[in-house]
């Protein structure tokens, strides 16, 4: 069967793709785990980690994608359209984390003392958690706690004995809290007591 004029071919395995070729969203991703996985083998820092990374999430042409591959790989492109052989595990969160992403993991849990009990944690989750698996951990972990302790303010109070636990209740929040964050800004892993784990 002849094979129309001006209608472009996709690559074959082994062969690189016209520049101007539109990306998929798997190639997107696809790129994204080489950039993760050369990070996590110490290859580059977290600067260029998010530099990388964010050109390889708004690329709209394998012309944006290649540059990346290239400065992982040489002139190697034909790696945009597969995974990584072995992808990267995350980073554990109580490995070694940069000053800010401590930072980031501490205000996930003292946020909540200053009067977002659960928008602070989703803040965090939803902003330094994506690029971050140290703050995900805290920010996951506060804001269970505080969808507890706010589950538990509206319920308790329809019992007698559960209007007298709520203020008590609600110093444990604030001390646990800044346990919290302490434990955050010196790399630790802490889990707070009675918790309804239900954000995954």
């Amino acid at each position: 069967m002849a094979i129309m004029a001006g209608v472009p071919k996709t690559p074959g395995p082994g062969q690189v793709p016209p520049a101007h070729l539109r990306v998929t969203n798997q190639d997107r991703e696809n790129v994204v785990e080489h950039v993760k996985a050369a990070y996590a083998e110490g290859r580059f820092d977290k600067l260029e980690f998010d530099d990388r990374l964010e050109r390889a999430m708004t690329a709209r042409t394998h012309g944006d994608l290649m540059p990346i591959m290239n400065e992982l790989y040489g002139s190697l492109a034909v790696p945009t359209l597969a995974p990584p052989p072995h992808p990267a595990r995350p980073a554990p969160a109580t490995g070694p984390a940069e000053s800010n992403e401590r930072l980031g993991g501490a205000l996930a849990h003292l946020l909540p003392i200053i009067g977002f009990p659960v928008l602070g944690p989703l803040l965090l989750l939803l902003t330094g958690g994506k690029t971050s698996p140290y703050i995900r951990s805290h920010a996951l972990e506060a804001l269970n706690f505080q969808i507890t302790v706010v589950g538990a303010s509206i319920l308790l109070p329809l019992t007698f004995v559960g209007i007298v636990l709520v203020p008590f209740i609600w110093v444990a929040a604030i001390i646990l809290a800044i346990v919290g964050g302490v434990s955050a800004l010196s790399e630790g892993n802490f889990r707070y007591p009675m918790t309804l784990r239900l954000v995954k």
